[in-house]
């Protein structure tokens, strides 16, 4: 099924590629030249997400921004085709630097679970990493004393509910646009980012990615994210930006702090009339202090890197 691009096109003047992952599509952003710049989403944004920043850096970076397999304009498969897992979303990821040849210089930009994939699949050659852009992410387990928020476990834990609300109404999608974002979006940029998950089966992935949260050794996904919080302080020597929207009922304070007590070094700017989506919220202020950082700071970990592992 295509989906409708006329929902969208106002927002998203970039015509993309595709990646062939093992008869899937992953459909990727590959904008200007020079130095890269990987930005890496989370649920249930997609590539659409980062355009700003996409606008803003291509003129003196190559700018790569998949669409993770289920998301944006990637395919989106049934259980029967895809493992909708961190470690896979990792593979994916590396692949599509590999088949780019992005082994050096890297500006790493993630928000939300691209925290997680971003960097699992850095930690893998840590030294290709010169940059590191955190938005209201974690690569890490919940911080001491919090729980999952409601909203959440209702998604992940009752099976009635995520089939009908999720699968049926798209409610993950449709709420995100409102609760994630603190200022409001308009409807018609409200109608661009749902329009990737127009029927049923196309909202698998934003059901999946809940259902993956690794809260505890028992998931399947924990041990790679137990390994990967393990191994941060390998980029300590990496400069890094935060930027945080203070407005976040899921990556709230005691995140942001985790992050600081890892990267006591880093630049870090809050927003308290921002949310989740920071780069929707604080648009302006976030690209133009990503402008300031990038051209501020020297590249780190400039050496030619090793292919990178993939595991499947």
């Amino acid at each position: 099924m295509d989906i409708d691009r006329s929902r969208f096109v106002e927002f998203y003047p970039f015509s993309g590629h595709t990646l062939d992952l093992a008869g899937l599509r992953l459909h990727y952003l590959d904008e200007g030249a020079g130095d890269p710049v990987v930005c890496v989403h989370g649920n249930p944004t997609w590539s659409l997400y980062f355009r700003r920043l996409v606008l803003e850096l291509r003129r003196d970076h190559r700018v790569i921004v998949p669409d993770h397999i289920g998301c944006g304009l990637s395919d989106k498969p049934g259980d029967d085709r895809y493992e909708y897992r961190l470690a896979r979303r990792v593979d994916d990821l590396c692949a599509l630097l590999e088949h780019l040849d992005i082994r050096r210089s890297i500006t790493l930009v993630v928000h939300d679970w691209g925290g997680m994939i971003g960097l699992a699949a850095a930690m893998r050659s840590p030294q290709r990493i010169a940059r590191l852009i955190v938005m209201n992410t974690a690569a890490f387990p919940l911080p001491a004393g919090r729980r999952l928020p409601w909203r959440l476990r209702v998604i992940r834990d009752w099976p009635v509910f995520r089939e009908i609300a999720v699968l049926g109404f798209n409610a993950f999608a449709v709420l995100a646009t409102r609760m994630a974002t603190a200022r409001g979006l308009s409807p018609a940029l409200r109608r661009a980012y749902t329009a990737p998950y127009d029927c049923w089966a196309h909202r698998i992935a934003t059901l999946r990615f809940v259902q993956d949260i690794p809260l505890s050794p028992a998931d399947p996904s924990y041990a790679l994210l137990d390994q990967t919080q393990r191994r941060l302080g390998e980029l300590s020597g990496v400069p890094m930006l935060i930027l945080w929207g203070l407005r976040d009922f899921v990556f709230d304070h005691a995140f942001l702090a985790e992050w600081q007590r890892r990267f006591p070094a880093a630049e870090v700017h809050t927003y308290a009339d921002a949310g989740h989506y920071v780069l929707e919220d604080a648009a302006d202020e976030c690209v133009a202090r990503v402008r300031a950082f990038v051209d501020a700071t020297p590249l780190a970990g400039t050496a030619d890197a090793p292919a990178l592992r993939v595991s499947r």
